[in-house]
């Protein structure tokens, strides 16, 4: 019986015969003979095993759901209306376990992620254009994670915003050497720098007594006109497009996987989830709570330096470094991530690949020259949600198309249900991306 810990979980080094050997035609037994059927400790241990060697590409993934974006929309709706829109965050974060979920089944189902499966099963114009929007994306990833990770070095070290984003460039690129594409070192470098962010934000919740009174926000409902736009941007921009690419990359199973060792990947990546969107849920949820105990009615200007000056008079000087420790460490695990999610973009729409460094380089140049002309970073964090919000409804619509046909996804293929419920998530996501379009272009 194959080791769930195995280095299986990896799709891209299926492991070859020596030269010589007979072909392997079958994986092992995965289902032993009764008289040989493992302990319940034992099947127990396989199975926790498997979660924890799921949890890496979860914690990669639910990094993009605390990105400098989350900061600013998140403490916006805490400022203006205090606790009042937690219930969005609450939505949004399911929404988001499950277009992740059918990410993951996706890859785990087919050995492929969705950038290759749209190459094999779309017209190549329809696939080409898929491609750049797929890379407008990334390019707009990679703003808004210069422009967090650069502001956080200006509020702690006074660096002017253009070179702190060369200095976050250089420290997304020494990232990336952590981990020659990808795998294990960067997943444990992702998941520390998430660490940070939630200690940095237990740490502000803590001293301002933000969750007081916060489940009175978990009751659905508006206070005006704008509360209901902010919902809107707040909903719309929570499903990153790049990681539904990602994601589905990370989980992809060998071909020569049988059915019933895909389906227990499958619940593995569904409770490793559960545990990474979960801290995301909860450091979002925080941005909130900490916001409207401490900076709601009291006139703060909504802007990332802002709502650090905010939280310095209110709580004190180490909620403020706090604030600021994470949003820096959001910068650039999100940095690192984003350029992940593209080197899968690239290779899987068009089968080609370059060093991630190269792409680092190449993708970088446009936040820079952003900076560069001297755009304020709040306007500029504005303009990457909108490209985002661009690109959400090509990455749902071939998802939800792919994990619908069997003759795709083999027994893995959603149930009725599964299929309505993705239709309506779909459907009230991308809906919101364009009532979200609106809004930017007509305010």
């Amino acid at each position: 019986m194959l080791d769930p810990a195995s280095t299986e979980r990896v799709p891209n080094t299926p492991l070859a015969p020596p030269a010589g050997a007979p072909a392997v035609t079958a994986e092992p037994a995965t289902e032993p003979a009764p008289g040989d059927r493992p302990a319940p400790q034992a099947a127990a241990g396989s199975r926790l095993r498997m979660v924890l060697a799921m949890l890496g590409p979860a914690f990669v993934v639910s990094v993009a759901y605390v990105d400098p974006g989350n900061f600013a929309t998140n403490m916006t709706a805490g400022t203006r209306y205090g606790p009042m829109l937690l219930w969005v965050i609450a939505a949004a974060n399911i929404m988001a376990v499950f277009v992740q979920y059918l990410a993951c089944k996706a890859g785990v189902a087919t050995g492929k992620d969705l950038p290759q499966l749209c190459r094999a099963h779309t017209p190549r114009p329809v696939n080409r254009a898929l491609w750049a929007q797929a890379e407008l994306v990334a390019m707009a990833t990679d703003l808004a994670e210069f422009v967090g990770g650069a502001v956080a070095l200006h509020i702690l070290f006074g660096i002017p915003l253009l070179p702190a984003a060369f200095i976050v460039a250089a420290t997304s690129l020494l990232l990336l050497t952590l981990a020659p594409e990808g795998r294990r070192r960067f997943e444990i470098v992702t998941a520390a720098l998430l660490l940070v962010i939630l200690a940095g934000f237990v740490y502000q919740a803590a001293a301002a007594g933000a969750w007081s009174g916060a489940l009175s926000g978990m009751r659905p409902r508006f206070a005006d006109t704008q509360s209901i736009l902010l919902t809107t941007g707040m909903i719309g921009a929570t499903v990153m497009p790049h990681v539904i690419y990602l994601h589905s990359s990370l989980a992809r199973s060998p071909a020569r996987c049988s059915p019933q060792r895909k389906l227990r990947q499958l619940r593995a990546h569904r409770s490793a989830l559960f545990v990474a969107l979960g801290i995301a849920g909860l450091v979002n949820a925080s941005m909130l709570t900490i916001a409207a105990a401490a900076l709601h009615k009291t006139g703060t200007r909504e802007t990332l330096e802002a709502f650090h000056t905010g939280l310095g008079a209110a709580l004190g000087s180490g909620a403020a470094f706090a604030f600021a420790l994470a949003l820096l460490a959001s910068g650039l695990a999100s940095s690192g991530v984003g350029t992940f999610a593209g080197q899968v973009i690239l290779s899987g729409f068009l089968g080609r690949r370059i060093p991630l460094t190269v792409r680092r380089l190449v993708t970088m140049t446009p936040p820079l020259a952003v900076l560069s002309l001297g755009v304020e970073p709040t306007q500029a964090l504005v303009l990457s949600q909108v490209v985002l919000s661009f690109g959400v409804p090509f990455a749902l619509v071939p998802l939800l198309v792919f994990t619908a046909r069997r003759r795709i996804m083999g027994a893995l293929v959603n149930r009725r249900v599964t299929t309505v419920a993705a239709v309506a998530v779909s459907t009230v996501i991308s809906a919101l991306n364009v009532l979200l379009l609106v809004r930017t272009f007509t305010a």
